[in-house]
C-alpha cells in the first residue's frame, strides 16, 4: 500500500517476530528491528538474548516457511524449528556475531 513508511504484508501473511541480540554490540537488536520492519515484518519485541556466534531464525509456531521469509528479509540466519508455546511470537531471531546490517547508501 502506497504512503506507508514500511512495507505492509498481505493480511494472511503477517509474521510476528521477536529479535534478540546475542552479541556484545549494543543496539544491534534495534537495528535489525528497523531492517525487518522496513520489509513488512511485524517485530513485537526486541532485546538481549543468549550469546551466539551465528544468527539463528527459530520458528516457534506456524509453518517453516515463516522462518525462511524472515531469514530472507534479514539477509542472514539459519532456520530451525523450535516450538515454544509460552512465547507469543511466530519466529525468534537470535542475532549472532556474523550478522552485519546493510547500510543504506544515499547520494
Amino acid at each position: 500500500m502506497a504512503g506507508h513508511a514500511y512495507a505492509l504484508p498481505a493480511p494472511g501473511k503477517r509474521i510476528q517476530v521477536e529479535v534478540l541480540n546475542g552479541t556484545r554490540r549494543a543496539g544491534l537488536a534495534r537495528t535489525a528491528t528497523r531492517a525487518l520492519r522496513r520489509r513488512g515484518v511485524d517485530v513485537v519485541f526486541f532485546g538481549s538474548g543468549p550469546r551466539t556466534d551465528s544468527t539463528q531464525i527459530l520458528v516457534r509456531r506456524g509453518e517453516p516457511g515463516l522462518g525462511r521469509d524472515v531469514a530472507q528479509a534479514l539477509g542472514a540466519g539459519r532456520v530451525a524449528i523450535a516450538p515454544d508455546t509460552l512465547r507469543r511470537v511466530d519466529v525468534t531471531v537470535l542475532l549472532g556475531e556474523d550478522w552485519r546490517p546493510q547500510l543504506e547508501v544515499r547520494p
